[in-house]
């Protein structure tokens, strides 16, 4: 079966700092492959180039077998590639309704009407309603955005994410600054959406990549070291010696 996602000895160095070292990944359909290692070791450098926001100075990337090492970010999102970001990117002085409905008049393709809000349009509506609902968020939707809770803000930045339909999510540390509660139901949202997306998730709670992955890519200086199932991955002693014991005090 031909990977979703595939990267061949991708390099990328800025000036004397090799960020990328002969990086090779291959990601299933359906798959969640967590992506973790110290800070440094390269994790958003090749979420940038996955999303084609930076070009790898050397190697390839493949998409459902095509290749688009060289492919724009907006062309590589209409193919079906989406990431979120590890900073909220929300409109916050807009309803929690109007920033979904955005996500999914853009992914349908209609035109923009600065008078007609997107709301305002029954089909876009229902459509923004329903992913609210998803995310648990449905009876916060005419709140201001401003209003919601940094747990909440990353609930609208996945649907807003499932807005675009795409077979493949990119996920930027999820779980950055949330509290416990928070995290725990980010979990249980990911967990919602698991197989029905293919998803490449960039995490530092180790706790929700545990719980959350397939299979689990161990970089560091800019190379993957092991790619296991989680207690592959947790039992392994290079790993633990070059990022586990370090940041968790031992798996």
């Amino acid at each position: 079966m031909t990977p979703v996602l595939e990267t061949r000895r991708l390099m990328k160095s800025f000036g004397g700092i090799i960020a990328t070292n002969d990086l090779s990944l291959s990601v299933t359909k359906g798959e969640l492959h967590a992506i973790i290692g110290p800070n440094g070791a390269g994790k958003t450098t090749l979420i940038t180039q996955l999303c084609g926001t930076q070009t790898p100075d050397s190697g390839s990337i493949r998409f459902k077998g095509r290749d688009i090492t060289r492919m724009p970010a907006h062309r590589r999102a209409r193919l079906g590639i989406t990431r979120s970001f590890q900073i909220t990117s929300l409109i916050l002085e807009m309803s929690v309704l109007d920033n979904v409905a955005l996500a999914v008049q853009a992914r349908q393709g209609s035109s923009f009407d600065m008078i007609r809000p997107a709301r305002s349009i029954k089909a876009i509506r229902d459509r923004a309603m329903a992913l609210l609902a998803r995310v648990g968020l449905q009876d916060k939707a005419d709140m201001i955005t401003r209003a919601l809770s940094h747990g909440e803000h990353r609930h609208m930045e996945i649907a807003i994410a499932l807005a675009s339909e795409a077979e493949l999510m990119l996920l930027d540390e999820p779980m950055a600054g949330l509290g416990h509660e928070e995290s725990r139901a980010m979990v249980d949202l990911l967990k919602s959406i698991k197989g029905k997306h293919t998803i490449v998730l960039i995490e530092h709670d180790m706790d929700a990549v545990f719980a959350l992955a397939d299979r689990i890519s161990v970089l560091v200086y800019g190379h993957i070291i092991a790619t296991g199932a989680p207690a592959e991955i947790r039992g392994n002693k290079e790993v633990e010696a070059a990022y586990l014991g370090e940041e968790s005090g031992g798996l």
